[in-house]
């Protein structure tokens, strides 16, 4: 996979949507891998006693796939300076969350990018992604 050159991104850019299916498996391995023991991430009986429809989806895993979304589009030598995301909707198994994003700014050293996560509830992630490109494409 090639590295976008920063000559290459201009304000405006949109970045291909990308489409993830929410499984019971991807919320429990998220919160398994990033040590997120809370049970509304993993014990569908304690999650719905506790007011939501099922287990659901924790940040750190939402944080992960906003970098995975960048990170396909920008290619491996873009390097993430910042994340700042907001949470909403939350992302239940059976899902499918649409990542969806555009370039807002860039100056010589940095990108930044606005990002979106939907699913059928409305909007689970929004924010903006700060990164650094390469001054030349990488073949």
């Amino acid at each position: 996979m090639r590295t976008l050159a920063a000559h290459e991104v201009k304000v405006g850019d949109s970045i291909p949507p990308l489409d993830i299916p929410i499984t019971p498996t991807l919320i429990i391995g998220g919160a398994i891998a990033s040590r997120d023991y809370q049970d509304v991430h993993h014990d569908r009986d304690l999650a719905r006693q506790r007011g939501a429809k099922d287990i659901f989806m924790n940040i750190l895993t939402t944080n992960g796939l906003v970098g995975r979304f960048v990170t396909d589009w920008a290619g491996p030598e873009a390097i993430l300076k910042t994340v700042a995301i907001r949470l909403g909707a939350p992302n239940y198994p059976g899902d499918t969350m649409r990542m969806t994003g555009s370039v807002k700014a860039k100056d010589a050293e940095e990108v930044t990018l606005e990002i979106h996560g939907t699913n059928a509830i409305g909007e689970h992630v929004s924010g903006t992604v700060t990164l650094k490109l390469p001054e030349a494409a990488k073949r």
